[in-house]
């Protein structure tokens, strides 16, 4: 029997919804790249309830009673003498979500000998010490792609919401007056604006591909640019750093993951090169701005205007500098948490927690995003947060993505479409094939899912696929048919 315990936010303060105000939603058989949405073995909930508070408890309490697990699901996270503190000690899996992060300090994991999976319900695991999870062989494991495009929407609304001042002509209309003037004193066209974004992964291209019809002009930057056919279908502008982008644009809209370079990046002296009366939203993470810099940016005119829906920490004490900045179309962490979202992601966090509890680990990775495998290579500790959020320990964890059907094989499961797999020695390791991009991967550690999609890990590199590539190009030749790629 397994103890989980769930962190969520808290119900509606008038009480858990009898009702809704649609009856359905709408359902979605693929995400944007192809890949499945999650599709577990059973669900109980319906979907376009709410689930991610505490009376949710999406979707799972049935699942854990009827596996005589323990459940205790709470949205008291914060504090020495929380529930979650107390009753972390003894707890198999921690399952929280972006929105109402439990923060899994080294602290709080020194705590919970027990640990062994912490679920993220969405998309980024920053709440986790990643080094210390890995330390600990401790899986960390999030929904892919679940909430990607709630996000993009979410992004775009707040872009128009600041250009066209919505909310102090909405404020005007609500509080009986009809003060046009006012209203439109700071109401531009997006139309012709420069929008530059801050990395351009899912979320990030979602968003210009939204953009796109508001004739704007499109501009990014990001740590591996886009193919020459992608930047010319978006019709966007490669920049190589953020300096370069920010001083040419008039909205920015981050989507960067947080890491040691992202971290405060939005100080006094990076906001001092923008253009004056620039935008700037934020639904990446809140420790890539500085606080105290963004609210006298405001306050200067230096930035027309903020918008975020992250905060950190999350939720922000009341005297937060971004409560009552001027200029501001603040929400809560919202955007990945629609009703839609929400389906998306309990369904995903059921399927993980199924193969996980039945011992059967998957590397769940479409390969329609193999070429992702650069930056596995190149910085295999952001691409470990930003696409998996995957942690190798001492002994091998499982790397998991929830975005399909099952892509890659364990070491004695069964394995995707057109990959082959055979014993090579007495020590069983075994062989993956055979793979779509016709190449043949030979993973020689026991215990390493397919070597292809493989990250660097504590305990050494995966193949580098990328480097054995690059060298029969500059030499002017394809990669052999049915090559088979070691560690070089």
């Amino acid at each position: 029997m397994a103890k989980c315990v769930m962190v969520l936010y808290p119900d509606p303060v008038n009480g858990y919804p009898p009702k809704y105000a649609r009856d359905r939603i709408p359902t979605i058989q693929s995400y944007p790249d192809g890949s499945t949405v999650p599709s577990p073995s059973g669900i109980d909930f319906t979907p376009g309830e709410l689930l991610g508070c505490v009376s949710g408890a999406l979707g799972l309490r049935k699942f854990f009673a009827d596996g005589g697990h323990e459940l205790v699901v709470t949205s008291d996270k914060d504090g020495p003498d929380s529930e979650f503190e107390r009753e972390l000690v003894d707890a198999d899996v921690v399952i929280s979500q972006p929105f109402w992060p439990a923060y899994l300090t080294k602290e709080r994991i020194d705590k919970a000998p027990n640990l062994k999976l912490a679920l993220t319900a969405g998309i980024g695991s920053d709440h986790v010490d990643l080094e210390v999870a890995q330390q600990r062989g401790i899986t960390v494991a999030e929904v892919t792609y679940s909430n990607s495009i709630s996000v993009a929407e979410h992004t775009v609304m707040q872009i128009l919401t600041l250009v066209r001042n919505f909310v102090p002509s909405h404020r005007w209309a609500t509080d009986g007056g009809w003060n046009i003037a006012d209203c439109v004193e700071r109401a531009y066209d997006v139309e012709g604006m420069d929008v530059g974004l801050i990395a351009a992964g899912r979320i990030g291209r979602a968003v210009l591909r939204r953009l796109a019809p508001f004739d704007v002009n499109l501009h990014y930057t990001d740590t591996r640019r886009l193919s020459p056919e992608a930047e010319r279908e978006l019709n966007v502008t490669f920049h190589p750093d953020v300096e370069s982008l920010v001083r040419s644009v008039d909205i920015v809209s981050i989507h960067s993951p947080l890491y040691d370079a992202t971290r405060r990046m939005f100080d006094e002296r990076l906001l001092g090169t923008m253009r004056r009366g620039s935008y700037i939203v934020n639904t990446a993470r809140g420790e890539e701005t500085v606080p105290e810099a963004i609210a006298a940016a405001l306050r200067s005119g230096q930035l027309a205007g903020y918008a975020g829906d992250v905060w950190y920490p999350q939720p922000p004490p009341a005297d937060h500098p971004w409560r009552t900045m001027p200029n501001n179309a603040m929400t809560p962490h919202v955007s990945g948490t629609t009703l839609s979202a929400q389906a998306r992601y309990a369904a995903g966090t059921r399927e993980i927690l199924e193969s996980w509890l039945a011992g059967t680990p998957t590397l769940e990775r479409s390969f329609k995003q193999a070429d992702r495998v650069s930056m596995a290579v190149s910085h295999g500790r952001l691409y470990r947060r930003r696409h998996l959020a995957a942690v190798l320990g001492k002994r091998p964890s499982p790397i998991w993505s929830r975005t399909g059907r099952r892509r890659c094989c364990s070491a004695r499961g069964s394995c995707p479409p057109g990959c082959q797999q055979r014993p090579v020695g007495r020590d069983h390791r075994w062989r993956h094939s055979r793979h779509e991009d016709g190449l043949v991967c030979a993973c020689r550690r026991p215990g390493l899912k397919c070597c292809l999609l493989s990250l660097r890990s504590a305990f050494g590199e995966p193949c580098d696929v990328r480097r054995y590539r690059d060298r029969h190009r500059r030499r002017g030749r394809a990669v052999p048919a049915g090559t088979q790629l070691r560690n070089l």
